[in-house]
Formats: structure tokens, sequence, C-alpha cells
């Protein structure tokens, strides 16, 4: 018996051996087969499989395909660039500045644009004038018609209103106009600036607003010729006060200018850096207003408020009064700020603005401590020049 088993046994591992094995041939890798039934297997099947917990990737998908198939079914974008972060990560401050800034333009342009004028009321004339004011390089305002009444404001202090009013006024007296400069700044720079001594006079402006007096009275003459100036003093600075009770307290100025105006051909009214009531009276009385604006932000911050109360008293008190020129002063060619507020202003107020601007010069702040006039002081200086050239810009050149 056991015989018989050992035999069986041999007999089956020889049967084994000499059976032939099937091998199947090894074809290179031609990508799926058509005719293959076998189902096709997604991306994210290929990501499933590939995660930990799933089954394996299949053994004919190498691992540069897995990395082509991943990254063709789930595509990342490419982060933005990432600006240096600033200090504290706050923005950029020059930017934040000018976007600031232009706002404050803006503003002050919509205010400006409220106010009527001459060029609103004829529209069709105003643009002629304006194409021919280009070619000539002079103001749209230089063509209004003498005597001028000129308001010098700017409520923001520092800004060059005294400056401006002295030496504008100056230039002008050297074009053969007669320039009556009023000081209304109690404290009297003005004044001073045009070489007039307070203990030299026994009346002043405040005189005139206050108790009335005739406004010839109160004139003095300078060491220009055709250069006049109505004196201010310390008292004025009481008249706020005073003016509150009074009767027609804001036309106070216009009357007295009223019989003097026949005299001269431009007064210029040098208003204090406020918008009290004296500073109403200046531009009650005026035909016009020119607004000296420094070449820095802050003098921007109050530009609108100053154009809102002219649209007041132009609504109120003086239906002629308008904003006819800007200028830009204390302008420093070195600063990049200076030329971005000079374009911004440029941008919005348009023509209103004077090409000549005053440059910030040493020469401009020596002038007043010999009670000169620049053009006086030094007429080849920077200043002298640019104030010349901007008289010949507002008048439209000599008389």
């Amino acid at each position: 018996m056991r015989g018989l088993r050992r035999d069986r046994d041999k007999a089956s591992r020889q049967e084994k051996q000499d059976s032939p094995v099937e091998v199947e041939p090894v074809v290179p890798d031609q990508g799926p087969d058509p005719e293959s039934s076998e189902p096709m297997v997604s991306a994210e099947e290929h990501i499933q499989a590939a995660a930990p917990g799933t089954s394996a990737v299949s053994d004919t998908a190498s691992q540069d395909e897995a990395v082509v198939v991943v990254a063709a079914a789930d595509p990342q974008p490419a982060p933005p660039p990432v600006s240096e972060p600033t200090p504290e990560g706050a923005t950029s401050p020059n930017s934040a500045a000018a976007a600031t800034q232009s706002a404050a333009v803006k503003e002050a342009a919509r205010d400006v644009d409220a106010i009527p004028s001459a060029e609103t009321a004829a529209p069709a004339q105003g643009d002629q004038e304006d194409e021919s004011d280009e070619g000539t390089g002079l103001q749209p305002a230089a063509r209004l018609p003498l005597p001028r009444i000129i308001a010098v404001a700017n409520q923001k202090g520092g800004v060059g209103k005294t400056t401006t009013a002295v030496n504008l006024g100056a230039a002008l007296a050297e074009l053969d106009f007669r320039v009556l400069v009023i000081d209304l700044d109690p404290q009297g720079n003005a004044t001073t600036g045009l070489g007039i001594d307070a203990r030299n006079f026994e009346r002043s402006m405040y005189d005139v607003i206050m108790r009335d007096d005739a406004l010839e009275d109160c004139i003095e003459p300078t060491n220009m010729k055709n250069l006049f100036v109505a004196p201010a003093t310390i008292d004025l600075a009481g008249a706020e006060i005073e003016l509150v009770p009074a009767f027609s307290r804001e036309l106070k100025l216009k009357r007295a200018i009223e019989t003097v105006i026949d005299d001269f051909d431009y007064v210029l009214i040098d208003c204090p850096p406020s918008l009290g009531l004296i500073t109403v009276n200046g531009l009650a009385a005026a035909a016009e207003v020119l607004v000296p604006i420094q070449c820095e932000y802050y003098a921007l911050e109050g530009l609108s408020q100053l154009l809102r109360n002219v649209h007041l008293v132009a609504s109120n008190l003086n239906d002629g009064l308008e904003v006819s020129t800007i200028v830009l002063t204390m302008y420093d060619a070195r600063t990049k700020l200076s030329d971005q507020v000079a374009s911004e202003v440029r941008e919005h107020f348009g023509a209103k603005v004077c090409r000549n601007v005053i440059p910030r010069t040493v020469r401009l702040s020596e002038a007043p401590s010999f009670g000169q006039p620049i053009s006086v002081f030094d007429p080849t200086s920077r200043g002298a020049i640019a104030y010349r050239e901007l008289a010949k810009e507002v008048s439209g050149g000599a008389s």
C-alpha cells in the first residue's frame, strides 16, 4: 500500500512537470487599450489611491505620471506679489498722503465750481476767452474791467497772503497802476512791510470800520510811486467782538471803499487768517478772490471751508463775488511734494491757477524786515521776477 501511494505521488509530480506553462508576452506600454472593457481611472482616483488608508496606485503608474496628473487635476494659482510691508503693517505713507491730498483738492474743486461767476453766466464767451488766454498766458480774470477789488484770503496762516498782497501790489504799481493795499490783519504785517510805522499815523482801519471814519483820511503813501496803504493796528483785533451787535456789520468796509474806488485801479484787501467778521467784510467788499496756496498738504485742508464761505457770501451778501485767481506760493522745486500739490491744484482748478509760481526764497523773507517790497529790496532776485510776471499775468500787462 505504501508502495502504491509513492507511485501515485511520483506520477502526479511528473505530470505537472510535463504540462506546458502559458507565458504572457511582455508588451511595451502604449496607453490604455480602446477595446478593453476595464474602466478608465480618473485623476481623483489616482490621488485617492495614493492617499494613506487606501489601496496603492497601480504598478503601471509611475511617479512622474502621478505628479503630472495631480497638477492637471488641481491647478494652484500663483500667489499675488506681496509688496514689502511698511512699519507696523501700515500702508505706504506716500500713497496714503497722495490719496488724502487728492481728495482734499477734489472737495475744494466741487466747492469752487458751485460759486457763481461771470464765466458760468456766459459760457460761450468764457470758452472763447479761455482759448485766447491759453495762447497769451494771461489769467481769464485779466480781462475784467478796472477798477478791480481783490480780496487776498485764506484762513490758513503762513501761506503767503501778506507777502502776495504787498509784492503783487508793488509789481502792479511798477506797471503804472494805482494800487491801494488795505490791511485787515490785526498783526499789521502789510503795514510794516510797506515801511509804515504805527507811530506815524493817527487813523487806521479800526477807525474806518468801527467809527465810520472816511477811508480817504486813513490812506498813507509809501516809498513807491502809485502804491498806497490803509494801515492796521492791533486795535483791529477787538473789532471781531465789537462788530457783533453792529447794524449792517458785514458791509462796513464795502461802503468805505465805494468812496475812494474811483482813485485807484486795483484795491488789494489783505484778509486775516480766520473766517470771522473781518474776513467777511473783506469778501463782501471785493469783486473777486485771490487765494494763495502753499505747496504743502496742510494748505489744502482748509481750502474747501474757505470756498464754502466764499459761496455763502456770494449767495447772501455779494452776488458778483468769484474765485478768480489761485497763486501757488512757497514752491520748492527740490521736493516732490511741491510738484504733487501743484499738479493736483492745476488739474482740478484749471485756468484759475496762475502759470507763474512764487518760489521759496530767503530774500522774500528778508524784505519785510527792511520795510520794502521785494521789487525794491532786491529787484533781480527770483522772488521779484516771479511777482513781476504774476502781475503781468493777473493784469494783462501795463496800463
